[in-house]
């Protein structure tokens, strides 16, 4: 049996990863979304081990010691981490695992990981990011300001990546992401 390959995938808030994800996970059997570790509390409807892996503080500091994790990050006072047990679980039983993590995450894991394959999601332009923030309707202006201040952060990064993608149309970046993924195996 080969092994599975690992995807890094990664954008900034509003480029519409959750959408492209939704239907690259529809159209792809033999790819699995990482669940990740965190210390917040689970929002109505999250089931611990289906939309995270919710854990104590002590918990995750533990996993950080015993190199647990692939990559981790604090964001709002709450810790985030990708678990490297199921990953790499996943990938020795042959299965494609895409990890969506933001540009601190992918810089981690691309070190420890180096053969991963890493796609950044692309905007159209920093306009149609913003159009699509606020289209959303479920932060602030303040709160959209600081996304697309990170945005201006994070959209250099794209040099760095194996493959970018521009999400113009959510079908039409979910199947060039499916084809790149094809074409590793």
């Amino acid at each position: 049996m080969s092994k599975g390959t690992l995807y890094v995938y990664s954008g900034a808030s509003g480029v519409g990863k959750g959408t492209v994800m939704k239907i690259l996970l529809e159209k792809d059997k033999n790819l699995r979304l990482s669940v990740s570790a965190t210390t917040r509390q689970p929002r109505e409807g999250e089931i611990d081990g289906v939309h995270y892996y919710f854990v104590s503080d002590k918990e995750f500091d533990k996993m950080i010691e015993e190199d647990g994790f692939l990559e981790h990050a604090e964001y709002c006072s709450h810790k985030y981490g990708t678990p490297k047990k199921p990953v790499f679980d996943m990938l020795d039983k042959g299965i494609d695992v895409i990890l969506e993590i933001d540009i601190k995450g992918f810089l981690q894991v691309k070190e420890k990981y180096p053969e991963c394959v890493t796609i950044f999601l692309m905007p159209p332009s920093m306009d149609e990011l913003k159009r699509r923030l606020k289209k959303r309707g479920t932060e602030s202006n303040e709160v959209i300001s600081q996304r697309l201040k990170q945005a201006e952060f994070e959209l250099p990064h794209q040099k760095y990546f194996d493959y970018c993608v521009l999400n113009d149309d959510s079908d039409r970046a979910a199947e060039e992401i499916l084809s790149i993924i094809s074409n590793k195996k």
